[in-house]
């Protein structure tokens, strides 16, 4: 990939964790599908749409544009080869015409200026190493008038998946884990923040409302401990403790989720978030 500045992460998305994702997309996207709806309304696609997806995955989002638009198109942008990898074939499965992907970092991505009708994220856009130069150069990338919408996590303690890491603090050195306000997953967890960021990126017209919704983590609670501690972070802090230690924080995890299964033994966790919106100037 050329011009990528966003370094480490392009290195933990081609690498464990990209893999993880690519392998488990069915299982994100039933977690945060949710979101789908409510995300792309706010984005305002039309039939001939032209839509941009900062931070795609695996191509969940970009194949749900491209259906709305049908006389228009919609490019994913991702650092994460192995993710894209499982875009590309599942948009040639569905025999969609309308969707491409790239790998790239939308930090410094030469998009063409005026390109896109509106530019969308699902959980892409945390992880910025300069969020001002990113979402500038997103801004760029629309045409006068365009919409960027997009879905990040909201306070850390009104998700229930932060809930369920944080009973592993006294096995696992779990530090800051989960804390607005930091560099990575929560780094937008703040309306203000939001707001200043897009401001100083050129945009206006800025909407930050709050939305919840529950998502499926696993057929039980076994499973869905097995999941969570399968995540980057999970297996960066199982990774730092003995067998011992392994085994009494997969069972505290299981403990704790149990009181999350449904009728019919799945888990079901509380996701809380931002739906952001934001137009570039006309």
């Amino acid at each position: 990939m050329p011009n990528v500045v966003n370094t480490e992460q392009a290195q933990a998305w081609n690498g464990p964790e990209g893999t993880h994702w690519a392998r488990n997309q069915d299982r994100w996207n039933a977690v945060n599908e949710g979101f789908d709806e409510p995300l792309l309304a706010a984005a305002g696609i039309t039939r001939a749409h032209r839509t941009l997806d900062i931070g795609c995955g695996s191509g969940h989002t970009t194949r749900l544009a491209a259906h709305r638009a049908p006389g228009g198109r919609a490019l994913g942008l991702d650092l994460s080869g192995p993710m894209l990898a499982e875009a590309r074939a599942r948009a040639e499965r569905a025999g969609l015409s309308n969707v491409a992907f790239e790998q790239g970092d939308a930090q410094v991505y030469p998009f063409a200026a005026g390109t896109f009708d509106s530019a969308v994220s699902r959980y892409g856009v945390m992880f910025f190493g300069d969020p001002v130069a990113a979402f500038g150069n997103i801004g760029r990338a629309l045409r006068p008038g365009g919409r960027l919408a997009f879905v990040c996590p909201a306070d850390a303690a009104l998700n229930g998946w932060v809930d369920a890491m944080a009973v592993l603090r006294d096995l696992l050195p779990l530090g800051d884990f989960g804390r607005p306000g930091l560099p990575g997953m929560f780094s937008l967890a703040a309306p203000d923040r939001i707001r200043d960021v897009l401001t100083a990126a050129g945009f206006t017209g800025i909407t930050v409302k709050r939305a919840q919704k529950y998502g499926t983590w696993g057929s039980g609670a076994a499973d869905a401990a097995e999941f969570l501690l399968a995540t980057g972070p999970g297996r960066h802090l199982m990774g730092q403790v003995g067998a011992t230690t392994r085994t009494r924080a997969r069972q505290a995890l299981e403990d704790h989720l149990r009181a999350h299964e449904t009728a019919d033994g799945t888990v079901r966790l509380r996701s809380t978030s931002w739906l952001v919106t934001a137009d570039r100037p006309a």
